[in-house]
């Protein structure tokens, strides 16, 4: 039996949406991996690969059998080939996501991102193409005790290092331990060390069902909407391959198929 998902307690954090959308500069410039008047296209031409930059992010991109699959991993190697490149995914630091892109140890940052104003001072982001939000998983004999976001006010959570989760926790001002990846953190509930994480609804959605590693997780809480891109290098000629890539996948539903081999249909972006 599927696990339902409550949705009825919706809270936007304001002071935590403007945190995302307008905090910070642009970073310091990092030395670019292109020769001087070379595209980015012709870069991974040279090169024969285009490096794939993920973490272990399930339904997005995970490992199975030692081989990185998912959704996001699917749709990347499928843009790959069709422009003639062999698809390389290299786990990364996401805390250090825009650097490792800026100077060539990745080509795009493929896994379910958050488009936000800060990113896109600093990279090039693709048009969205799924829907997501921030959501609060606790353990399920908690939920009945916090149905709203003041109610978790006293807890101690659970965030990826440099994720939106932890952006909005630290405009919460609520305590939270750093992880080094949204699945720690989860983790992190399970074994009692936080009360709860803040994570993806994609990725809470996943790994709550019935019989999965954190069935006995659960949510209720949105913080937030957001919508889900692909980080190139800034002014890439990239961008508007992966655009055209993406607009195509949706209208002859090729995206919508790949989605409902992982239960995220419902995201796609019309």
């Amino acid at each position: 039996m599927k696990k339902k998902v409550r949705k009825r307690s919706v809270f936007l954090a304001v002071a935590s949406i403007l945190l995302l959308s307008g905090c910070g500069g642009p970073k310091e410039q990092t030395a670019s991996p292109l020769r001087e008047g070379q595209s980015d296209l012709a870069y991974v031409q040279e090169k024969g690969t285009f490096v794939i930059g993920m973490t272990d992010f399930a339904p997005m991109d995970y490992q199975e059998s030692g081989t990185w699959t998912g959704f996001d991993a699917k749709l990347a190697a499928a843009f790959a080939e069709s422009i003639g490149m062999k698809p390389e995914f290299k786990e990364i630091d996401w805390d250090k996501k825009t650097e490792l892109l800026s100077d060539g140890t990745v080509d795009c940052i493929w896994n379910g991102m958050t488009m936000t104003g800060e990113l896109q001072e600093n990279i090039d982001c693709s048009e969205p193409y799924l829907s997501n939000a921030q959501v609060i998983v606790m353990r399920e004999e908690e939920l009945k005790q916090h149905e709203t976001v003041k109610d978790c006010q006293h807890m101690l959570f659970a965030a990826e290092s440099g994720s939106t989760g932890e952006k909005l926790l630290k405009g919460l001002n609520y305590r939270y331990t750093a992880y080094d990846t949204q699945k720690e953190a989860l983790q992190s509930v399970t074994d009692k060390e936080a009360d709860a994480a803040v994570i993806d609804i994609i990725m809470a959605g996943y790994y709550t069902k019935e019989g999965n590693a954190f069935d006995g997780l659960g949510f209720q809480i949105l913080l937030n909407d957001e919508k889900i891109c692909v980080g190139l290098r800034k002014d890439s000629d990239l961008t508007d391959r992966i655009n055209h890539f993406l607009k195509e996948s949706i209208s002859d539903g090729t995206m919508e198929k790949i989605a409902s081999q992982y239960g995220i249909e419902d995201a796609v972006l019309e």
